[in-house]
């Protein structure tokens, strides 16, 4: 009488197979308006739908993670920013453009530099690293786009290629290798150009600074209960 086959743990896990495009929502995606919960405020910044679908006709996942900090001082409720989700997400389906998930850090920014930060708040790379545990993304061979270098810093980070959305919405200008991006543009479609004309990647764990080094960045398993969680 044969044995059972006792299945092999190894398989049963999932490779990350798929590659995303991490979006910051305000100032890359929307037009930034300060803690706004108001649907009928959401406006594409130039170019936006048309650069988004050239990312997803050629396969990429969509994500969008967003700093949210008017969830502690109190501005709005997660019940007022599910709202404007639906509706952000609702405009985006219309057009061809599936999102994937939506993460959100609800944390302010420490009040000193001697105060912790949480997991999750951009530059932190939280957001991005949860989203690729839930959804099986391969951080290499992503990105991440958006209008500041914690953004980019973000991405890095995680362990992806960056983009900068130099718009004039960075002013502080702190650089080091991690906040030194990837591809500057202008607008999404001319992110999501450039990004489809991007040599390979480099391998998993090593990226590219801007003076040629390898920069090494270390996986750090996902924390979810630190997080600000999708809805």
């Amino acid at each position: 009488m044969s044995q059972p086959v006792r299945p092999d743990p190894n398989q049963q896990r999932q490779t990350p197979s798929r590659s995303a495009v991490f979006l910051d929502k305000d100032g890359t995606l929307v037009e930034n308006v300060p803690y706004n919960v108001d649907p009928a405020k959401l406006r594409f910044t130039p170019q936006a739908i048309e650069g988004l679908k050239l990312l997803v006709d050629h396969g990429y996942v969509l994500f969008i993670v967003t700093n949210q900090s008017g969830l502690a001082r109190g501005l709005f409720t997660r019940a007022d920013f599910a709202r404007l989700q639906a509706a952000l997400t609702g405009l985006l389906l219309d057009q061809g453009i599936p999102i994937q998930d939506v993460y959100l850090c609800p944390h302010a920014p420490p009040t000193n530099k001697l105060e912790p930060g949480c997991l999750c708040r951009k530059p932190a790379p939280g957001m991005l690293r949860q989203a690729a545990s839930a959804h099986h993304i391969d951080l290499p061979s992503s990105w991440m786009i958006g209008d500041i270098l914690d953004d980019v810093e973000a991405g890095h980070r995680a362990g992806c290629r960056s983009v900068l959305m130099d718009v004039g919405n960075e002013t502080e200008w702190r650089m080091s290798p991690l906040r030194e991006p990837c591809i500057k543009a202008k607008t999404l479609l001319e992110a999501a150009e450039a990004i489809l004309a991007a040599e390979p990647v480099t391998p998993p764990g090593e990226a590219e600074d801007s003076i040629g080094k390898s920069v090494v960045f270390k996986t750090v398993p996902p924390q979810p209960h630190l997080l600000g969680l999708s809805f």
